[in-house]
């Protein structure tokens, strides 16, 4: 019988030698020893040798209601009374049909049709396929129409579609003999605006460019892929107001399939259920996962109207069928999770309580703007991108070999805090669960570890 100790060393070697963790730099992650999570509960997570860690990214933007939140736990622990797979090809289950209908029932309306798969990279790659598919084959399609646009800076997934749509080099460029071509617009980024305009006496100079692109090539393009008010793996980019609502306008008008992605976004994370719901936008084809399941078991759901699903109804020898599919689609246990899930948003009142903690959260925030090295603040809901610059008057970044966003994080994780940068943009998501107290430790940690962090970096 081995000794904790003894676990614990064994454990972190095993690590070592066995796994190949996401986006990591494997160098450098051999070179130091793994933290290993054993426990979690509410925002709090225990790595093997009992520290606590407030949880600031909700285990990456997924876990909504916190760890070990018995309603959840209880419904997957009631669905393994019963069965924990089944295949959907031929097949339906329960979880799965009762899910499907709460879902069309809080969506932005007009989506009628659920389609599953297990991540957010599938749910896109399945959206652009849906409207790819129904140009080749519906009564109204067009199969001239074989063009995507999407947003530069995007981030839609690691699958080839879903890197197709993207737009962050970094992640994307290693890849791009494999890609089919797509058109890109500028990304609303507007404390680096492309056109060193000022929102809102911009006019939305960026919608004006996209409505360009669209008018230059309106006869080929099938769809647009976007996020809804929030780029989050390009940094926490929050759109201005306005131009989600005006991107609805300009795919209505050039008949053009628009796909929100809001696999990061919804679920609550910015104050309403979806993000498309603050600009009272309906997409033809709404991309979930993440938060869907509460953050307790893969799962997504691909989203679309009726219009377009009837674009797929014919005889078999018409051979419409959307040939497309996963093992795990529609699992018994993720979707009982999902659906506590969203019990859990109603009997709760989760949306309700978070108005507070929004509010306090930008007031605390206000205190970054001050620090010599924080070039911008940027808050949608309880999503919050922290931008670190070398020169705040020239906005001038850091080299990438400085690594401050990095020197941050682990800063703050020595003291309790899990976080994990976008480059040089300290990202701040917590479970919606957060208490005020969580939220002013998150807050606290987060500002002396920059001040800390960048104040070293300048002597």
């Amino acid at each position: 019988m081995k000794t904790l100790e003894e676990r614990n060393r064994q454990l972190e070697e095993d690590d070592r030698r066995y796994i190949w963790p996401p986006f990591t730099q494997m160098r450098e992650h051999l070179r130091q020893p793994p933290l290993i999570i054993e426990r979690g509960s509410g925002c709090v997570l225990k790595d093997i040798y009992g520290n606590e860690y407030l949880d600031g990214v909700s285990s990456l933007w997924t876990n909504v209601h916190g760890h070990r939140k018995e309603k959840i736990d209880a419904a997957i622990r009631n669905q393994l009374n019963y069965i924990a797979h089944s295949t959907m090809l031929g097949l339906s289950n329960i979880p799965a049909i009762r899910l499907a209908k709460k879902l069309v029932e809080i969506a932005p309306r007009g989506l009628t049709r659920v389609f599953y798969s297990d991540s957010g990279s599938t749910a896109v790659e399945i959206a652009v396929k849906i409207a790819f598919q129904y140009q080749q084959q519906a009564a109204d399609g067009d199969p001239a129409k074989t063009k995507f646009i999407s947003v530069t800076n995007a981030y839609h997934g690691d699958t080839i579609g879903s890197v197709s749509v993207g737009g962050i080099d970094l992640f994307h460029a290693t890849y791009r003999p494999l890609l089919f071509e797509t058109l890109k617009t500028e990304s609303p980024y507007c404390y680096r605006c492309t056109y060193s305009k000022t929102f809102p006496s911009c006019g939305l100079e960026c919608l004006n460019t996209l409505e360009n692109i669209i008018k230059a090539d309106s006869d080929r393009i099938a769809g647009l892929v976007m996020e809804p008010l929030v780029q989050g793996a390009a940094g926490i980019l929050v759109h201005p107001r306005g131009y989600l609502k005006g991107v609805r306008e300009l795919c209505t008008r050039y008949g053009i399939t628009m796909i929100a992605d809001e696999v990061a976004v919804g679920f609550g994370k910015t104050g309403k259920m979806f993000a498309c719901e603050h600009e009272d936008v309906s997409p033809d084809i709404l991309a979930l996962a993440k938060g869907i399941s509460g953050g307790y078991l893969p799962l997504a759901a691909t989203m679309t109207t009726e219009k377009i699903f009837e674009g797929f109804l014919g005889e078999y020898d018409e051979f419409k069928t959307f040939f497309h599919g996963h093992t795990y689609t529609g699992n018994p246990l993720a979707c009982a999770a999902a659906i506590a899930n969203l019990e859990i948003f109603e009997e709760e009142r989760v949306l309700e309580k978070l108005e507070a903690k929004i509010e306090h959260l930008s007031e605390r925030l206000e205190a970054f703007k001050s620090l010599d090295h924080v070039g911008d603040v940027r808050q949608c809901g309880i999503i919050i991108g922290i931008e670190l610059v070398a020169d705040k008057e020239t906005k001038e970044p850091y080299p990438p070999r400085l690594r401050m966003g990095h020197r941050v994080i682990m800063k703050a994780r020595s003291r309790g805090l899990i976080m994990r940068p976008l480059g040089d943009v300290i990202v701040l998501m917590p479970a919606l669960a957060v208490s005020m107290e969580e939220l002013d430790r998150i807050c606290d940690v987060t500002y002396d570890a920059i001040h800390e962090v960048t104040e070293e970096g300048r002597s």
